[in-house]
């Protein structure tokens, strides 16, 4: 009945979708949740758009990706600059100038430099674990405030298990610029992330509430191939055992105050305070609606990390060398279903940013259309 069978309405398989479609494909997209998106979902609360799996700020330095999703939104000029909150003292995020200057007094990116490099002399060779890592590109003192609680709260477990690449995604800066993300394009999407996604399945036939894998024969059946976003071991029945993830628990909250912490982001860095961050939404828009009124009540986020177990939803995936050997084994039967093609972040068992998924969607559509 169908060209292709998408499984999974979320950036992967809308762009596949969307480029199928293009060709002149016959696409039918399912998904297990009653909503499109993913985990980009968001959805308007109290004339906010909510984005209900946690925040999604896209960046990205990739041209063909900006250009390409220019035709499904709007973005805003929104700029990532997460503020650190270690036991009531706030600190500038990236590590920059205010951050050095709060933890340590100093003034001129010199005397910032002469501070790390004398912290940084503690590690000697290349750093074995993460805790190294922090230590020898930050020094000890942004280390244990700013590093050590947050991360072992996220992967639960401590620094010292954890492998150096982690940390080398952190932006360090001799400057007072507090932009996360070094990206030439970064914004929301005006409207939310499911009005883009929406734009994407125009015309496209979605069912939502239907468990692929429930259902996997009579799916199968409907369609010459199957792009499978979901998560790859689950596809094979956990044969070869379940592969880790690390899981996000949401504690969501509409306060009847404008304005909660004055910051789309802040991350709670020390061990003790058991959520890694709150997420105020509105201000990922500005705390205006699209008329650009100002809205009198606020939503926030408590994120909790813990560990996945299976009807966890599945957000991280732990790419340490256990895991990464026991995907190789399931990318061995991947590669024998010939019908199927696994994409995304479940699909290929691997951390993407959004622009990283939407290019390797676009890549496997030039593959296979």
């Amino acid at each position: 009945m169908y060209d292709y069978l998408v499984v999974g309405a979320g950036l992967y398989g809308a762009v596949f979708a969307h480029e199928a479609k293009t060709h002149g494909k016959s696409v039918l997209v399912i998904d297990k949740r009653p909503n499109i998106a993913g985990n980009v979902y968001t959805e308007k609360v109290e004339g906010i758009n909510f984005h209900k799996y946690g925040a999604h700020i896209f960046h990205t330095n990739n041209t063909t990706v900006w250009n390409y999703l220019q035709q499904f939104a709007t973005f805003n000029r929104f700029t990532n600059s997460p503020v650190a909150n270690y036991k009531g003292e706030l600190y500038s995020m990236p590590f920059n100038m205010y951050t050095f200057n709060k933890m340590w007094g100093v003034v001129t990116p010199e005397e910032a430099a002469a501070k790390i490099e004398e912290q940084k002399k503690e590690i000697t060779g290349d750093p074995k674990n993460l805790e190294e890592q922090a230590i020898s590109l930050v020094g000890r003192d942004i280390y244990e405030k700013l590093v050590k609680g947050y991360t072992e709260k996220q992967w639960g477990r401590e620094c010292k298990e954890l492998p150096a690449f982690i940390i080398k995604r952190l932006p360090v800066r001799l400057t007072f610029d507090n932009n996360y993300f070094n990206a030439l394009y970064q914004g929301i999407p005006i409207g939310g992330y499911t009005k883009m996604v929406a734009n994407m399945l125009d015309g496209i036939e979605v069912r939502l509430g239907v468990d692929y894998l429930e259902n996997k024969k009579e799916m199968d059946a409907l369609a010459e191939k199957v792009v499978y976003t979901g998560p790859i071991d689950a596809y094979f029945g956990y044969q070869l055992g379940y592969l880790q993830y690390r899981s996000v628990r949401f504690e969501n909250e509409v306060l009847d105050v404008p304005n909660f912490q004055g910051n789309a982001a802040v991350n709670y860095t020390d061990r003790e305070t058991p959520w890694t961050r709150i997420i105020e939404h509105k201000w990922f828009e500005f705390g205006k609606d699209e008329n650009g009124n100002d809205l009198p009540k606020t939503i926030i986020s408590r994120e909790y990390s813990s560990e996945w177990k299976p009807g966890d939803e599945p957000y991280y995936p732990v790419n340490d060398e256990k895991n990464g050997k026991l995907y190789e084994q399931y990318k061995k039967l991947a590669e024998a279903e010939s019908k199927v093609i696994f994409g995304g972040r479940l699909g290929e068992y691997k951390y993407y940013d959004m622009d990283a998924v939407i290019a390797s969607a676009l890549k496997c559509a030039t593959e296979q259309l």
